[in-house]
């Protein structure tokens, strides 16, 4: 039993370690991992390595070709283009069940702000984006639907390197991104329901036209 529980615990460990590479883009789009390299850098066995990679193939982050590695998947126009569909619908229906907001959601959404800035701040775009996503999260979670929150919490991994990788190529959207979210929430708190949902339509809109890029 001690041993499978350390299997275990090392296998979390690789399964972290390259997950959030992958998410804040210290492991891009079409890098090649291997066994060895990975396990040298967590400091455990091959076999904690395959499990994590295995797990990490299920969640569509990379691509396993045996005795070779593990590819990491860029993201693909139809990955964008399903979550942010995807985020549309999720979103502009749970901000309008949000009016009129109370004071409790008022406050959270001004924290998630406030530690937005901080890490805008910092230069820590992992962090500023992890935030930009909770600020969201917090939103369709106060509509009280139980499907939507988990059909959201799916897309949580995508949006966090979607973000990442669009502040990269974009460095001026992430003043933009505060602005936007401080008018979604100014209308939150004026209870005004149609500038909230246009505020979030023109956001998500704004991010689709960035991450689609010219010609699509």
């Amino acid at each position: 039993m001690p041993a499978a529980t350390s299997i275990l615990t090392a296998a979390d460990r690789v399964y972290r370690h390259v997950k959030d590479g992958v998410l804040d883009r210290r492991y891009e789009g079409g890098t090649l991992l291997t066994e060895g390299e990975l396990a040298e850098a967590v400091g455990v066995s091959r076999t904690p390595v395959r499990e994590a990679l295995l797990r990490l193939e299920t969640e569509g982050l990379l691509k396993l070709y045996p005795k070779k590695g593990a590819l990491v998947l860029p993201v693909s126009a139809q990955e964008i283009d399903d979550v942010l569909e995807t985020r549309l619908l999720v979103e502009e229906f749970t901000v309008r069940r949000a009016v009129p907001t109370p004071p409790g959601l008022l406050d959270r959404l001004t924290a998630l702000l406030d530690e937005q800035r901080r890490h805008a701040d910092a230069g820590d775009l992992a962090a500023m984006m992890a935030a930009d996503r909770g600020f969201h999260a917090e939103i369709v979670r106060h509509a009280g639907n139980q499907i939507l929150c988990r059909l959201y919490d799916q897309l949580r991994d995508r949006q966090l390197r979607m973000g990442v990788a669009l502040l990269h190529a974009h460095p001026d959207r992430l003043e933009r991104t505060l602005v936007e979210h401080a008018e979604i929430l100014a209308a939150l708190r004026a209870g005004d329901v149609e500038t909230a949902a246009a505020a979030v339509r023109g956001h998500i809109g704004r991010v689709d036209a960035l991450l689609r890029g010219p010609g699509r």
